[in-house]
C-alpha cells in the first residue's frame, strides 16, 4: 500500500491525477466510494482515488480488489479523519496504489488488512517516519532485501 496525500489544485495533485487517469486494461483507478448498491455509493472523504499494482486475474481477483480492498480503504481514510490526521473535506486528495495478493482467499482478511495499511500509511504521510527505524534504515542499508530480488 502507497499513499500520497495532496491538496487540491497543487501541482501534486495535478501530477498524481494526471497518473491515475490513463487506465489500461486491469488497472482502473476508481473514486472510492461505499454502499450496499450502487445507486447507493457515497464517496468517502477526503476523496480518495485508487489503482491496484497488479491486475486481478480472475472475476474474484477483482472482487477483492474493487470490493473487500476499496471498502477497506474507505474505512482506513475514515479511520485517519476520526483521528485528525486529514480532514474530511474536498480540499485534500489521497491516492492510494495497492497489491492484493493473486492467492487471497479471504475477502474480510483483505478488507482488513487495507484499512490497517491505509491507516498507517496516511499517519507515515503525515507524521513521517520515526526517526529511530529512519535512521536504522540508513545503517543497514547494505543488508537491505526485497522479496522481488534475487541477486547477491
Amino acid at each position: 500500500m502507497n499513499v500520497i496525500l495532496a491538496s487540491r489544485g497543487s501541482p501534486t495533485a495535478a501530477a498524481m491525477i494526471n497518473a491515475f487517469t490513463g487506465p489500461t486494461p486491469g488497472f482502473t483507478p476508481i473514486v472510492v466510494c461505499t454502499g450496499i448498491d450502487q445507486p447507493s455509493y457515497r464517496t468517502v472523504y477526503p476523496p480518495t482515488i485508487m489503482l491496484n499494482k497488479a491486475a486481478p486475474t480472475s472475476e474474484f481477483a477483482q472482487s477483492l480488489v474493487y470490493g473487500a480492498a476499496q471498502l477497506g480503504i474507505g474505512q482506513g481514510v475514515l479511520d485517519s479523519a476520526a483521528d485528525d490526521l486529514v480532514d474530511a473535506d474536498q480540499e485534500t486528495v489521497v491516492f492510494v496504489s495497492l497489491w492484493v495478493d493473486a492467492d487471497a482467499v479471504d475477502e474480510t482478511a483483505v478488507r482488513h488488512s487495507a484499512r490497517q495499511a491505509t491507516r498507517a500509511a496516511i499517519a507515515e504521510a503525515v507524521r513521517g517516519q520515526d526517526p529511530a527505524a529512519a535512521r536504522n534504515l540508513v545503517e543497514s542499508r547494505d543488508d537491505l532485501r526485497h522479496p522481488f530480488y534475487d541477486g547477491d
